[in-house]
């Protein structure tokens, strides 16, 4: 998934839609289950899936009357993009500086840190 482009907090928004379901859904389905942050008209949803197909984001089968979009891309893929990202960019690759600026901003605290080394702790264990 390397070079794709980033997401616009709309298309997240689709994508965490797509994300959701197995097989692929129609845009009314899309619409329905959009959350209420926005409203959201139709038109400028299939404009933002048309984007997406334009991105390699999401596939369009217009083989049936409706068409259907299904999600190109992993929910995990592009986390995984996203965060290698944002600690390259804004924490010179450094784990460490992340989570001292969350911790020190009380974005996350002491249960936060306390999951995180259980976590590690699972890691070393092999489990």
């Amino acid at each position: 998934m390397k070079n794709k482009k980033w997401l616009g907090d709309a298309e997240l928004e689709i994508m965490m839609v797509l994300w959701r379901v197995e097989e692929p859904v129609t845009s009314k389905y899309v619409l329905e289950n959009l959350p209420k942050r926005r409203a959201w008209a139709l038109a400028s949803l299939m404009s933002s899936l048309a984007k997406l197909c334009e991105k390699g984001f999401v596939s369009c089968d217009r083989t049936y009357r409706l068409n259907q979009y299904t999600a190109l891309v992993s929910e995990e893929d592009y986390k995984a993009q996203e965060g290698e990202k944002v600690l390259s960019n804004l924490y010179e690759n450094s784990l460490q500086n992340f989570v001292t600026t969350l911790y020190s901003k009380k974005v996350i605290g002491d249960t936060d840190i306390e999951e995180l080394r259980q976590f590690l702790d699972s890691l070393n264990k092999g489990g």
